[in-house]
């Protein structure tokens, strides 16, 4: 692989929003090409003050290995590399592949786990605790915000069940959690404890049903299928659960029919809200985006260039079409509205 220079890389927008207090770093095993390391983590809540958002945020891992070529949150796991390295916290082998592996490859195979964070999400949510009192107030815990929370780490670490344990314990909160996985059936008992006595939504990410291309740009997440069939298992359970078509990819998944059988077949299984956006590309998701649009897309380089030269948001006419046809779908399905394209 093409060797990386430490020097250059720039830190996130939102440093602040990243776990900073990381010890040594453990391996926890390895899975395929996939290694585990163990973290310790000073927080696991990220404030909306730090992040620039209007909720507050829990990631359980850092890294995703679903591998979703325009994932967004790479920079997340770039930053922590770059301090534990600093402090001499990277084992030798972990050393060498921080000089050599590409970030955005190091974001799919090189997991760091969080085991400590529902210890340290009790005592945040301590009852009659500053951040607590807050919460209950109306703010929103979103789960899954740099990573998703349901990758396959979670069958062997059980993180977010932990956190979701947690949350059961306290009544009154506004939680979304955004999954691309089936695996979240598995907590569906836990889930309707929290739904009993907490404001609570599942949103699915989906942003084809065609199973060929979701594998082209999402190389190791579920099939569209798991994951409608676990949508409508979470209807069946009664869980509120929507759907984020994020990104809708330019060229690629926005041809019209194409989305008018997504949303028929999202309505079909019951959810309750679909959400859209058009794709956006930070720094960090450009490293791997544009050279994947270059391999497998030949044929749309030059648009994507032109479309992104001036920031990280295609065109306002292409969102304000995007936006419009997702209104008549909407409508035409009888399905509510979630985030805006």
């Amino acid at each position: 692989m093409q060797r990386v220079n430490r020097s250059s890389r720039q830190l996130p927008l939102f440093p602040a929003a990243i776990e900073r207090s990381f010890e040594l770093l453990p391996s926890l095993g390895e899975q395929g090409d996939i290694r585990y390391f163990a973290t310790r983590a000073r927080s696991v809540m990220n404030a909306p003050e730090a992040t620039g958002m209007n909720f507050w945020s829990i990631n359980p891992y850092v890294g995703c290995a679903f591998g979703c070529t325009y994932c967004y949150a790479r920079y997340a796991h770039r930053y922590v590399m770059e301090r534990a390295a600093d402090r001499d916290r990277l084992d030798d082998g972990l050393a060498a592949e921080f000089e050599t592996m590409e970030p955005w490859l190091a974001f799919e195979r090189r997991i760091f786990v969080k085991r400590d964070a529902p210890e340290i999400l009790a005592r945040a949510l301590r009852t009659g605790g500053e951040r607590y009192l807050g919460l209950i107030h109306g703010d929103t815990i979103l789960i899954g915000s740099a990573t998703d929370p349901y990758q396959p780490a979670e069958r062997r670490f059980r993180v977010t069940r932990g956190i979701l344990e947690v949350l059961a314990e306290h009544p009154g909160l506004k939680i979304v959690i955004i999954t691309k996985s089936p695996l979240i059936t598995r907590d569906v008992d836990l889930l309707g404890r929290i739904a009993r006595h907490s404001d609570l939504r599942v949103q699915i990410s989906l942003i084809t049903v065609d199973r060929e291309l979701a594998r082209r740009v999402e190389p190791r997440s579920p099939t569209p299928h798991a994951r409608l069939v676990a949508l409508a298992r979470l209807r069946d359970a009664g869980i509120e659960t929507g759907v984020n078509c994020m990104p809708i990819l330019p060229g690629i998944t926005d041809e019209p029919a194409a989305l008018d059988e997504l949303v028929r077949q999202v309505s079909a299984a019951g959810a309750t809200r679909i959400g859209a956006c058009a794709l956006r590309l930070d720094r960090s998701a450009r490293l791997r985006y544009l050279p994947f649009i270059e391999q497998e897309f030949p044929e749309l380089a030059s648009r994507y260039k032109a479309s992104y030269s001036h920031g990280r948001n295609v065109g306002e006419k292409y969102r304000e079409g995007l936006t419009q046809r997702f209104n008549a779908l909407r409508a035409k399905y009888g399905i509510g509205d979630g985030d805006r394209a």
